[in-house]
């Protein structure tokens, strides 16, 4: 508080000191002092509320979360749970925690992995935490806090109503830290956070901690988008920069300004030459731009930009850097099997990273991926080659970030990146405490539009929108605690539907909108000879059938049209109507009331879709796990689990019915340890768009086969049943991973299994470890799968895919 504040002001800052002694405790320990945004959370924090804190990536939002953390563990018992959406960031946190705190009070859940379970400070994924509330779990006693980082990934259609179930089911005692990117409807999303978890105030700061400067490189020439910095929210493009995109990146001379319109006339614009990823990072180099960060969007991509860069002969470190950097790679990488060196290309990457230059995206070997973020953040690698998942919280901030391409394929086309997407990915540029200020540089291409880039760099914030969905699992989950009636009330109090009603209150104040536009025009066309509304339908539907014109279907079709016809204009000319002096006029306010009565019609039906619409999709599933018998009704019709939804109460994923129905009939009970894994790949995995059937000479010999051939049948049945229940149903189960699980379950060799599986060695960890989660799941069902599944998991468990087990 300067000396320029008002009495009042000093007042108040002083009853906040005296209200918040811990905060001030903690705020003295730290080494920049707090921004307003991140004081003002904290403060909540200790006044006993819960909060959302919506701050742009790199604006420090961890510091609240690490409060709270402080808070907890001041007092003799109160435990906190930090939830991440992705293992990799679970990790990270618990590395940084654990030097904070001390490994004794710090612990690791991730699904494949356990440390330190019943610590004050567990670090774990969302699923995780969901599960534990479904178990009742022990581990929640003394629960003080959850932090929620990344609460935007609500948002992610696969993986988001992870997050709302959490935050519907946590004891009302626990109070929760969210952390989310900017988004613009922060405020909504507290209002339901509110309505769910009571007392939650909401924290927004668009500030950037530090300023970012953005630019277009055009040829080889660095050009500021904004012609000042302050203007970047008032769309204002650099008039250079538009000039220079009118003569295809080229500063235009004197004279070609005078006339550019003839001078384009005249000649073909000139393509914009890129510059070589080498030049371009020396250029970087040389403008004390590094340590930067290119988004490729490719992994593929990003692999050959490092060929280009190295190919150029760059070298960005010191002697001393690179005995650091070779010391810190055999450290890390000490336990890898020297005959798998070669098959993950350690050599090459071991030479890029002395050199400065390194990718980061997933099909690298997650050690290797952890390597390359260290290396980055001791400022020892300068240059990373990254598709966009580096932008998803990972702690990699960069003195620039380059965007290569403003658009990327996101499965099925190549889409524009959106506002949110920017913002996320430039979120990484500026050190704070480093960075006076952070840059983005977009890489000019070939119609590329200065105003829109300008816009998409404009736009900060992004909605966030839920994808909550009731599933199989959730739904036996949910009965067995609450009953059906309690769980279409809690469904009912999710987010989707917290939206869904939302839409509807503006949907249904359109309509009343429109009723009143209707009345209007019914007065406007009002006849005193008759009811004009009749005869104007008449005459509509004459008209539809006039338009339509003659049939091309039999002679009989086309009298029956004639028959309608004729029958139609008799009536129009009798309707009293007809002979109005001012038809004309009537019939055209007709048209507008028919036109604006069809869309009221369509809104109304919006509103009766939108309402409920939640638990109308919950009682279709209750109908399908009726029809299975997981359900099932007492003496008195009320809806209980029935003993095979006691197995799928522990099953999670995309496929928890399918699983649960092959463990009921036994198909898996002949599987060797081999085989089970085969199956769970198969269940887990999600092939390539462009990826083919897999050939039956192609799948693992002995009892997989018939396996395979009994689950296909029961998921033709599943699908039949949802899609007749009016659910979406599934995509057929695919052997891609199969042969290459199983063989890697019988001991073969990473190269073989590699080549077999067409797939980068992260991408094969990846799918390891999803199966390894699906078989942890088997583990603990009783009978032969049970037992055959705890032996898959040892078999899996080997080589990198242990080494990659944190």
């Amino acid at each position: 508080m300067t000396d320029a504040a008002s009495p009042a002001e000093r007042y108040r800052a002083a009853a906040v000191r005296n209200a918040t002694p811990r905060l001030q405790e903690f705020r003295a320990r730290q080494r920049f002092d707090l921004d307003p945004f991140q004081l003002e959370a904290c403060e909540r924090i200790e006044q006993g509320s819960s909060v959302l804190v919506a701050a742009p990536t790199g604006a420090g939002k961890t510091i609240v979360a690490e409060f709270a953390i402080a808070l907890a563990m001041h007092g003799a018992r109160g435990k906190v749970f930090y939830t991440t959406p992705m293992k990799a960031l679970s990790n990270q946190k618990f590395q940084e925690l654990t030097a904070e705190y001390g490994s004794e009070h710090v612990g690791l859940l991730t699904g494949d992995t356990n440390v330190n379970g019943n610590a004050r400070i567990v670090v774990m994924t969302t699923e995780v935490l969901r599960n534990m509330l479904y178990a009742d779990s022990d581990a929640l006693t003394d629960l003080a806090f959850v932090v929620m980082d990344e609460v935007h990934y609500l948002a992610d259609r696969f993986r988001g109503a992870v997050w709302e179930e959490v935050i519907i089911h946590l004891p009302q005692s626990v109070r929760m830290v969210s952390l989310s990117a900017t988004v613009s409807n922060a405020e909504e999303f507290g209002d339901w956070l509110q309505a769910v978890r009571g007392d939650t105030a909401v924290i927004v700061s668009e500030e950037r901690p530090v300023p970012l400067t953005q630019h277009v490189l055009m040829r080889n020439k660095l050009v500021d988008l904004f012609a000042a910095p302050s203007l970047a929210d008032t769309h204002q493009v650099n008039p250079e920069l538009v000039r220079m995109a009118q003569f295809g990146g080229r500063a235009p001379n004197s004279r070609q300004y005078k006339d550019v319109s003839r001078y384009n006339q005249r000649r073909a614009p000139h393509r914009t030459e890129k510059l070589d990823r080498g030049h371009f990072v020396q250029m970087l180099d040389d403008h004390h731009l590094l340590p930067a960060i290119f988004f490729v969007f490719s992994r593929v991509g990003c692999d050959q930009a490092v060929k280009q860069v190295l190919r150029s002969g760059i070298r960005l470190t010191e002697a001393h850097e690179r005995d650091e950097i070779r010391q810190i790679v055999d450290e890390r990488c000490r336990t890898l099997l020297d005959e798998d060196l070669a098959v993950l290309g350690y050599w090459e990457w071991l030479d890029g990273l002395e050199r400065g230059v390194a990718a980061h995206h997933a099909g690298l070997l997650p050690a290797f991926k952890e390597v390359v973020e260290e290396l980055f953040r001791r400022k020892l690698v300068k240059v990373v080659f990254a598709t966009e998942t580096l932008a998803l919280g990972i702690n990699m901030p960069a003195r620039t970030v380059v965007l290569e391409k403003l658009e990327k394929f996101n499965g099925e086309a190549r889409v524009p990146i959106t506002p949110g997407e920017y913002t996320q990915i430039t979120g990484r540029a500026g050190r704070r405490g480093i960075d006076v200020e952070g840059h983005a540089v977009i890489q000019w291409t070939e119609g590329l539009h200065p105003q829109s880039v300008a816009s998409l760099a404009s736009r900060r914030t992004y909605p966030l929108n839920s994808s909550f969905r009731p599933t199989y699992n959730m739904a036996v989950n949910l009965i067995d605690q609450f009953g059906r009636q309690r769980t279409r009330q809690i469904l009912e109090s999710s987010f989707a539907q917290f939206q869904a009603d939302r839409a509807v209150v503006g949907i249904a104040r359109k309509v009343r909108e429109q009723e009143s536009s209707l009345a209007g025009y019914e007065r406007s066309m009002s006849c005193h000879l008759g009811d004009f509304i009749e005869y104007a339908g008449i005459r509509r539907e004459l008209t539809d059938l006039e338009r339509k014109g003659e049939p091309n279907g039999s002679r009989a079709s086309k009298d029956r049209r004639q028959r309608k016809l004729a029958e139609l204009r008799k009536r129009m000319r009798a309707h009293a109507c007809h002979v109005c002096p001012h038809r004309e006029d009537h019939a055209r306010w007709a048209e507008r009331w028919f036109k604006l009565k069809k869309q009221t019609d369509q809104l109304r039906q919006q509103i009766q879709t939108r309402t409920g619409a939640v638990t109308r999709v919950f009682d279709r599933v209750v109908d399908v796990l009726l029809e299975y018998e997981y359900l099932t009704r007492d003496e008195h019709g009320v809806v209980v689990v029935a003993a095979p939804g006691r197995t799928l109460k522990r099953i999670y994923g995309e496929r928890d019915l399918l699983v649960a129905e092959c463990l009921r009939t036994g198909a898996w009970n002949e599987l060797d340890a081999a085989s089970l894994a085969a199956m769970a790949a198969a269940i887990v995995y999600e092939p390539r768009r462009e990826e083919q059937n897999t050939p039956e000479r192609f799948l693992p010999r002995g009892p997989f086969r018939s396996a395979l051939e009994r689950t296909q049948d029961i998921w033709s049945r599943l699908d039949d049943s949802e899609r007749e229940h009016r659910l979406p149903g599934s995509n057929p189960i695919s052997t891609g991973l199969s042969l290459a699980m199983h063989q890697w379950a019988k001991g073969a060799n990473l190269d073989t299994v590699l080549i077999e599986a067409e797939l980068a060695a992260g991408d094969f960890v990846r799918w390891c470890k999803q199966t390894i989660d699906l078989l942890d799941q088997l583990r603990i069902v009783d009978g032969p799968v049970g037992r055959t599944s705890r032996q898959a998991l040892d078999s899996i468990r080997r080589g990198i895919v242990a080494y990659s087990s944190l």
